[in-house]
């Protein structure tokens, strides 16, 4: 008989407790949803600025204090900017004047023929058929209350980061104080570095690779002529952030709206396969090439915090579930009881592996 593996009951205990602490901390995390994810933003926010504000010290010859101005006048406009554009564009998008809202009904029908003919069918159901029995209504309701909400939040986000901006001020005097030794203080400060130079980097790859992908993407629906180029390529470099989710409705959705909008199926493949194309190249040649050990993050790890922080918090969620994912592995590295589940986390089992330092030839000595 094959002997048992003998488990303590202090180990027991530990684990278990562990164990309740996770749950009773996801609960935490729901519950104070409607408070923690204007925060979340905020810090969000907060490190983008910090970033912005040393590249303008590198670039520019303002002083520390003006360019951290200049990167908080930056980000600020760019937040509300990203929220004006997506709710005017979604609002102004089915509308008389592009001709689209009134051929919907009719090219719904006519597609939903062409599709029954493909398969054999004689008799093609229509649009108003198959919506008959589905009741809109609350689904509208809820997204008016989405809509309601963002703005809403919108204007908390902006209250939290004013208050951490301004307790910037006493961060160094808490840090010494919370660490008066030297070496435990330096430790703080390496985690904090870990944290910011994780997230920076994910937003830098991220810009840079929804850059390229939306450059190809506004040209391709300029070449088919669809209908608001501009409002998709900016979804598209928006919901680039969200991982997986972000890619399907890029690749996805202008082709949905062109099969609408014109009355052949060439813009809608055009779009597809350019789309298509473009995002397994970025994704699979180019973005791999860009992301250093700070993204050395699982692909499981990443689809199991999407699914998490989806469920916890929504779409807020959705974006901050890999720089959550980044912040998590960053902060676990740094302590020996928890290093286990950050290489569970890495994807290759070295989360922030330490780099070798550099190899320095030594002189030989002359000969005598």
């Amino acid at each position: 008989m094959k002997a048992t593996v003998d488990v303590s009951p202090s180990a027991v205990s530990r684990n278990a407790l562990v164990l309740l602490a996770a749950v009773a901390a996801g609960a935490a995390l729901y519950w104070l949803r409607d408070i923690l994810t204007p925060l979340a933003l905020a810090i969000f926010l907060m490190i983008m600025i910090d970033g912005v504000k040393r590249a303008i010290e590198e670039r520019t010859p303002l002083d520390t204090r003006w360019a951290g101005v200049a990167a908080l006048v930056v980000v600020v406009l760019g937040f509300f900017a990203s929220i004006a554009i997506i709710v005017n564009g979604a609002a102004s998008f089915f509308t008389d004047a592009t001709g689209v809202s009134s051929g919907i009904g009719p090219r719904l029908d006519q597609i939903l023929a062409d599709v029954s003919h493909l398969f054999g069918v004689s008799t093609a159901p229509t649009a108003h058929d198959l919506i008959a029995g589905f009741d809109i209504g609350p689904y509208l309701t809820r997204l008016a209350l989405q809509v309601q909400g963002a703005a809403s939040g919108a204007f908390f986000v902006l209250v939290y980061l004013g208050f951490l901006l301004a307790s910037q001020a006493g961060f160094r005097t808490k840090l010494v104080t919370m660490f008066p030794g030297r070496e435990a203080r330096s430790e703080a400060v390496a985690v904090f570095q870990r944290v910011r130079s994780g997230v920076e980097g994910y937003l830098w790859v991220q810009t840079v690779t929804g850059a390229m992908i939306c450059a190809v993407a506004w040209l391709l629906m300029r070449v088919v002529g669809l209908d608001n180029a501009e409002f998709w390529t900016f979804v598209i470099f928006i919901v680039g952030f969200i991982p997986v989710l972000g890619g399907a409705i890029a690749g996805l959705a202008p082709p949905v709206f062109a099969l609408v909008q014109f009355p052949t199926y060439w813009p809608a493949l055009i779009l597809l396969v350019g789309l298509q194309t473009i995002l397994f190249v970025v994704g699979n040649m180019i973005q791999p090439r860009m992301q250093g050990d700070n993204q050395n993050i699982d692909p499981v790890v990443v689809l199991l915090s999407l699914a998490l922080w989806g469920q916890l918090w929504g779409v807020v969620g959705m974006f901050l579930s890999t720089p959550l994912a980044v912040m998590a592995m960053a902060i676990l590295s740094e302590f020996r009881g928890s290093r286990w589940m950050a290489i569970l986390l890495s994807g290759d089992g070295q989360p922030y592996a330490e780099k070798p330092a550099p190899r320095v030839k030594t002189p030989r000595p002359p000969e005598a």
